[in-house]
């Protein structure tokens, strides 16, 4: 599969089957190709904590205030991104240019996980609606959490869903 192909099959998983293991192999690809995302200074300010089994369930119960995500106790794995410190040259850059390279860094680490999991087969869906607190205790995180990544195989009536985007000429402008 090449990007283009890889970015028209990845979508938001809502239906996850709760019965289908991610392989090992496939999490271990997942998770190397993650550590080669591009971050500022190659200071890479985050962690990904991985949840499984009992503490999977637990994260997720910790995405489904307010009724949201209820999809997501059945996947099987939980990629929990939290923030780290920034090396000292991101550091500096960030205070200097008032830009938060973290959060772009986390962005671009969520768009590689996600799309080596489509790669090897597997769904995935970023969540941003959490209870920080309960998922830093679950993980025994002492930064904020940014980010959880549901991860597993969809169910085999979950389709492919037309993209809703923005035509080209609303989304760029050449100058």
């Amino acid at each position: 599969m090449n990007f283009s192909e890889i970015a028209e099959n990845r979508q938001s998983c809502r239906s996850y089957d709760p019965e289908r293991e991610v392989e090992s192999e496939k999490l271990e690809r997942i998770l190397n190709t993650a550590r080669i995302a591009p971050s500022a200074c190659n200071g890479q300010p985050y962690q990904i904590t991985v949840c499984k089994d009992e503490n999977a369930k637990q994260v997720a119960m910790a995405t489904r205030g307010m009724g949201l995500n209820k999809f997501a106790v059945d996947a099987p794995i939980m990629l929990v991104i939290s923030e780290k410190p920034y090396v000292a040259t991101a550091a500096f850059g960030a205070k200097l240019k008032k830009n938060d390279y973290r959060s772009i860094d986390i962005g671009i680490l969520a768009a590689y996980i996600t799309a080596e999991a489509t790669a090897q087969g597997l769904s995935t869906c970023i969540l941003g609606w959490l209870d920080d607190a309960e998922i830093r205790k679950v993980c025994a995180l002492d930064e904020p959490v940014r980010l959880v990544i549901t991860l597993g195989y969809a169910k085999e009536n979950d389709k492919l869903r037309p993209k809703k985007r923005k035509d080209i000429d609303t989304l760029v402008k050449v100058l």
